[in-house]
Parts: structure tokens; C-alpha cells; sequence
């Protein structure tokens, strides 16, 4: 073996008992658990930049990670694996969460956005089709004889009754109401309505 190469077990390797720190953190013994902290935060740390990529938010998550195994230090099972790999499992997982988590908050507000785009589309919809109809009446008005014509916009764009109709026209309510009648079929009959 070449003398450049850093042998990472046997007599050489003399890092901290993992285990032993686990197992203390998990009575509460800060020392140990900050022993433990700088024995893992950076591999964790590195594990977490790589999946979020984000300097910043790396840094929040591993103290993230950092106060859960805190936390649940007394949940290590030593005969379910190493100490690193543990860890290293939780930092994985809780990246993987923040990823996830910021996708969905992107995600709605994307929907969000669209939806409040889609009723200008609607409102000129709207607004043409208004349009659209009203040169549609007018020019079914235009068909329509003067007496007609008169007694229909006083009556249904002005809001004058029948009788107010025939006194301003000084017509027989009887003849405004016949003019009125037939005028309106007529529209009816222009603007394709019923039909």
C-alpha cells in the first residue's frame, strides 16, 4: 500500500466511538452529543448540499437533522446498523422533504396564478360578445318600422310604461300597444330567438 493513501480502519483510524456518543447523547450528555456533532454534521451537511444545492437551506436542514438526532438519539438501534448511516438516512430524507415541500408550494403557486389570469380571458370573452349582440340589435332596430322603432327603445332601453309610451307619442294606447307587439316579433324573428 502506497504511503498516500489514508487508511480509514484498523490501528490508524482512531475517530469517535459513534455509538458510545449516541448512546450517551441519548441520556442528555451534551459533551457527548457535541462530539457527536462534529463528527457528523459535516458528512451530513455535504450529503444535504448535494440535494438541495442551495448553501443556505443546506445549512437549515442539517441543523435540522442535527436537532432531530438530538432529539432521538435513544431511538438509535445499534444492531440495525451504523451510527453515520443512521444519520445520514434522516439528512437524506429530511432534503428530500424540503425539495418536496417547495415543489408543492411552486406548484400552487402556479395554480393560484393561473387562476386568477383566466377571468381576463373570460371578461374579453364577455366583452365581445356583448359587443357582437348589441350591433345585432341595432341592426334588427334598423329593420323595424319608425313607430315601432320609437315605441321599443322608449319602452325597453328608456323604462317608460305603455301609457307613458302613447302619451309621448301622442298615439292611442291601443295603437302603441299593436306597434309594440309587432315590433317586437319582428326583433324576435331578426335575432334568431326561439328559433
Amino acid at each position: 500500500m502506497s504511503s498516500n493513501v489514508v487508511q480509514l480502519s484498523g490501528p490508524q483510524w482512531r475517530g469517535p466511538d459513534l455509538q458510545e456518543l449516541v448512546a450517551k447523547a441519548a441520556f442528555g450528555d451534551q459533551d457527548a452529543f457535541g462530539r457527536l456533532y462534529d463528527a457528523v454534521a459535516g458528512p451530513v451537511f455535504g450529503l444535504v448540499r448535494r440535494v438541495l444545492r442551495d448553501p443556505a437551506q443546506s445549512e437549515e436542514v442539517t441543523q435540522e437533522v442535527m436537532l432531530d438526532l438530538w432529539r432521538n438519539a435513544s431511538r438509535y438501534q445499534p444492531e440495525r446498523g451504523e451510527v453515520l448511516p443512521w444519520v445520514l438516512t434522516m439528512a437524506h430524507r429530511r432534503a428530500v422533504d424540503r425539495v418536496r415541500s417547495a415543489q408543492a408550494a411552486a406548484d400552487r403557486e402556479q395554480k393560484v396564478a393561473a387562476r386568477s389570469h383566466a377571468p381576463v380571458f373570460d371578461e374579453v370573452a364577455e366583452q365581445v360578445e356583448g359587443r357582437l349582440e348589441r350591433e345585432q340589435v341595432r341592426r334588427c332596430l334598423k329593420s323595424l318600422t319608425e313607430l315601432q322603432r320609437e315605441s321599443v327603445t322608449l319602452a325597453y332601453y328608456r323604462g317608460y310604461s305603455y301609457p307613458q309610451v302613447a302619451e309621448l307619442l301622442a298615439l292611442p294606447l291601443g295603437t302603441v300597444k299593436t306597434r309594440m307587439r309587432d315590433g317586437l316579433i319582428r326583433l324576435r324573428d331578426c335575432l334568431g330567438v326561439g328559433t
